[in-house]
């Protein structure tokens, strides 16, 4: 992979966010333009990554395993981070209150909102695909492990499995079955899939530049100290433990190289929103979430450098 393509990716996301930033001054994110931004990225931008992706690459059964060992590695990976903040929580804040928040911060990256888009840049379309394969099992783990972790009596009800039921999730399962039954769609409609996939990109650095506008300075003061955890592991720890775990396996180079740049993603940006369901700290969430972001644009260069000493 050519460092260069990494570096302008990252710079051509930190001019996003700056315009989204600017955006924000005319107008501010509110409970309306968030809700619109979310269900543009989420119910058109990503659907349309992944059926571009699937529509682009073919498919054997031998794509279908690296699906399935992308989709396991996913979840292996978000179980690590999660673990990982445990323990760095426990030993460096032990009188926090916030402990699952941190741990959950740990382990949860943004895979959708920049990871797909920034491996579909890199890697093309078949990086796209297992960028949301990876996805995929975040969401998993997000309402299996994370709802567990966040409820009170800390028990699994069937009913959140329901959450898993949305419109990405139904593109992949949707795309993979035309694939795997050698379906292709009209020209026109490969054509549509591809211009609206586009728009994620944008869409969500708009988002997240609108989101580092609407932070409020006494919440920053407040809630930075604990969010130094969080921080180093997602963006340093977990990457580097994901470099030393993929690299004792013989995979193929584009599945290494999109589950390593997946683990390099800052926090989830659904955090907060996530946390307010459940009675989290929602203002520690998207805190961390805008420290990341703003850090990885620094640490995800690093990284990738870093991944290319071992792979090459």
């Amino acid at each position: 992979m050519e460092f260069t393509i990494v570096f302008q990716s990252i710079l051509i996301i930190t001019m996003m966010i700056i315009i989204g930033a600017i955006l924000a001054r005319t107008s501010p994110l509110n409970n309306e333009t968030r809700t619109l931004f979310i269900n543009m990225i989420v119910n058109v931008a990503m659907p349309c990554i992944i059926l571009s992706s699937i529509f682009h690459v073919d498919m054997n059964e031998d794509m279908f395993r690296k699906i399935v060992l992308v989709f396991v590695l996913s979840i292996i990976i978000n179980v690590v981070g999660i673990a990982m903040g445990w323990i760095f929580a426990n030993l460096f804040q032990k009188g926090s209150n916030r402990t699952r928040e941190i741990a959950l911060l740990s382990g949860l990256g943004n895979t959708g909102f920049i990871g797909i888009p920034l491996c579909a840049a890199l890697l093309g379309p078949e990086g796209a695909l297992y960028a949301a394969i990876f996805d995929a099992g975040v969401d998993v783990t997000i309402w299996t492990v994370g709802v567990v972790m966040l409820q009170k009596n800390r028990k699994f009800a069937l009913q959140t499995l329901k959450s898993m039921i949305n419109i990405p999730t139904a593109a992949i399962v949707i795309g993979l079955f035309a694939a795997f039954f050698n379906m292709k769609p009209p020209e026109i409609i490969i054509g549509l899939t591809d211009r609206l996939a586009a728009l994620a990109a944008p869409l969500a650095m708009f988002y997240i530049g609108m989101m580092i506008m609407g932070l409020q300075r006494g919440i920053v003061r407040q809630s930075v100290p604990q969010t130094w955890v969080p921080i180093t592991v997602k963006l340093i720890l977990l990457p580097i433990a994901t470099i030393f775990m993929i690299h004792l396996f013989n995979f193929d180079a584009v599945l290494i190289q999109t589950v390593l740049i997946q683990s390099m993603m800052p926090t989830i940006t659904l955090a907060s929103i996530l946390f307010a369901r459940y009675s989290a700290d929602e203002q520690m969430g998207a805190l961390t979430t805008v420290l990341s972001t703003l850090l990885g644009l620094i640490t995800i260069p690093f990284m990738v450098y870093i991944m290319s000493l071992f792979i090459n």
